[in-house]
């Protein structure tokens, strides 16, 4: 029974960490640390044997993950991985291992691989939050409500492809990107920015929004795109005044909301890809994908491989 966990992971499921960490600690009641593996093997932190770690991996031999996970055993700390590969090295060496099922992902770019790790990080939250009693009868409801809706959300979002399409046509000839969001949604800012620059080769960075005034809006200007992820959530509100001063500074906003958010914000708005209503629970799944096809047709547009993109592997087996 961890009070506090580690959750350390490279790129895309590092970003899945961070979406999830809301369920973690409001559904599980655990205080969740994220790291990047890279940077979390030297930090020479004090043993702790309340604490656990879990690490995030789709082929489950990522260098920098799988040498953390064996430093943090060699601690006697308590360690669970969630991998797409059962029979990769994390798999086998974890104390616990949560496969993701997601099957063979053939482009190097993550995409359904992402999601998988969603949704196992969801169950994990939902099943913790089981054992430890803090899981309230009307939220355990609603997690398996979610667990119902995501497969019907997706395919929502799927039949909403042309309007992602459309954004590509507002971003292809830009030389750079801004991504905002709050919250899960910052994670999902900076896993969509990473999807662009994986394979359209534009360069994209994804921002916290509250950020936003503490150096990013330096950026902004007419020719800056800067894509919002907005579902309407407690964070709305705070995320539509952000949107107002990027619009007061002429940046080419691309909002992704729900029918109620594009109506409130259209005025400021370049493009919109309206999506379907979400919660805390579903919003990450819904807004990856749209994510993802705005970086897909992006890619597409500009001639590049989108499968096999330059300089990157699906498995980084060295530091």
């Amino acid at each position: 029974a961890c009070s506090r966990l580690s959750v350390v992971a490279c790129g895309t499921s590092l970003y899945a960490g961070m979406a999830a960490r809301p369920w973690l600690e409001k559904y599980a009641g655990i205080a969740v640390d994220l790291d990047v593996a890279s940077e979390f093997r030297y930090r020479n932190r004090p043993a702790d044997r309340c604490a656990g770690s879990l690490y995030i991996s789709q082929s489950g031999e990522t260098a920098d993950s799988l040498a953390c996970m064996r430093a943090a055993k060699e601690k006697g700390e308590k360690t669970a991985a969630i991998v797409n590969v059962p029979t990769s090295a994390m798999a086998g060496e974890a104390d616990v291992a949560i496969p993701t099922l997601a099957g063979p992902e053939i482009g190097v770019a993550s995409t359904k691989a992402f999601t998988a790790q969603l949704a196992a990080l969801m169950r994990l939250a939902h099943t913790v939050g089981k054992t430890r009693s803090i899981l309230v009868p009307q939220d355990e409801t609603r997690f398996e409500a979610a667990f119902r809706m995501v497969p019907a959300l997706i395919e929502d979002v799927l039949d909403r492809e042309g309007s992602c399409e459309a954004v590509a046509k507002v971003i292809k000839n830009s030389k750079s990107a801004i991504f905002l969001g709050r919250g899960a949604n910052h994670a999902l800012a900076l896993e969509g920015a990473l999807k662009l620059k994986e394979i359209s080769y534009i360069h994209a960075e994804g921002f916290a929004a509250g950020e936003l005034k503490h150096g990013p809006i330096a950026l902004i200007d007419e020719d800056m795109p800067v894509i919002v992820v907005a579902p309407r959530d407690g964070s709305f509100t705070k995320t539509a005044s952000n949107v107002e001063e990027v619009a007061a500074r002429g940046g080419k906003i691309v909002l992704l909301s729900d029918q109620g958010g594009c109506d409130a914000l259209a005025k400021h708005c370049r493009h919109q890809v309206v999506l379907p209503e979400t919660d805390d629970l579903t919003a990450p799944f819904v807004y990856a994908v749209a994510l993802q096809f705005i970086a897909y047709h992006t890619a597409l547009a500009l001639g590049t491989d989108v499968d096999r993109p330059r300089n990157l592997a699906k498995s980084v087996t060295v530091e």
